[in-house]
């Protein structure tokens, strides 16, 4: 753990591991013993020091959680070539990271490609989860929907340059970064919340080598290896366990209509969105979704 990793997570109130799982080692932050696991899934382009707000007062209401770097990110193996970061080895990391809890069900919270993950695993193995938290991520059958509207198209463009081999690396990494950091820069709502020096974090732990391209293979796999393409010819189930779905509607990324129709996919949803906060929500508005997910699992 760097010093600058500590700064962000409070080292005295969180431990750093590394685990095994489905054959990686995942740097995980930790904190709590209680009897009911979180596993906090964080999206592009962050890592898990992007749950920096919620570890800790979640582990004080009783709750262990495990806020991993996924795959390819931060202080968590990187595998190469783009079938490494196909969605069924996504899910596969889950199922080894429960496991390695030694837990047969948790609570899954995902934002951005977190919550992909999140979405898709509460629908293949609906059996080892609780419940369902997810911030800024679209189900799956409603971004496809939306994505085919100019709304949504002209917002997700940089998917579509993200299947070009070498390029996107080579343009994300001049300057150090740089465009990472314009990144929060320009989606951030309260630039407060995202201080210089964890852009600086974050354009640091993309900048590590081969790190950029794990976190680009995630589109790819999607994409060009036909990972989305899969998941639909599998369908839809819906989604039983119980669901909060947390929605910055400043998005700059997503368009608020990937909720509409939600109900149709998810039996028992409750859905909140916060009007003054974009796609990163937690972090823009850290204490309003720490008490909205806190009041909602007391419920449940």
């Amino acid at each position: 753990m760097s010093n600058m990793d500590s700064k962000f997570f409070g080292a005295p109130a969180f431990s750093f591991r590394h685990v095994s799982a489905n054959q990686l080692s995942f740097r995980i932050a930790m904190a709590g013993s209680g009897d009911r696991l979180i596993l906090c899934l964080h999206g592009f382009p962050e890592s898990a020091v992007s749950w920096r707000h919620q570890i800790g007062p979640l582990a004080q209401a009783g709750y262990q959680v495990w806020a991993p770097d996924l795959r390819g990110y931060g202080g968590t193996t990187r595998p190469t070539g783009i079938d490494a970061y196909q969605i069924e080895s996504l899910l596969d990391d889950v199922t080894g990271l429960l496991d390695a809890a030694q837990v047969q069900r948790a609570i899954l919270a995902g934002h951005d490609w977190g919550g992909v993950i999140a979405w898709c695993y509460a629908m293949r193995q609906a059996a080892r989860v609780e419940a369902l938290v997810i911030l800024n991520a679209p189900h799956p059958a409603c971004f496809e929907r939306e994505v085919r509207h100019w709304r949504q198209w002209h917002r997700s463009w940089y998917m579509g340059f993200f299947q070009i081999p070498w390029l996107p690396e080579a343009v994300l990494s001049v300057g150090h970064g740089y465009v990472i950091g314009g990144i929060f820069g320009r989606m951030a709502i309260y630039h407060e919340q995202m201080p210089d020096d964890l852009v600086r974090l974050y354009r640091r732990q993309a900048c590590e080598p081969g790190a950029l391209t794990a976190m680009v293979n995630y589109y790819r796999a999607a994409l060009r290896g036909g990972g989305a393409m899969r998941q639909r010819r599998l369908g839809y189930p819906t989604v039983a366990v119980p669901t909060l779905v947390i929605w910055g509607v400043q998005d700059q990324a997503l368009v608020r209509q990937n909720l509409d129709g939600l109900n149709d996919f998810v039996t028992d949803l409750t859905v909140v969105k916060v009007a003054d906060a974009g796609h990163f929500v937690h972090e823009d508005k850290p204490e309003q979704v720490t008490h909205e997910i806190l009041n909602w699992l007391q419920l449940h």
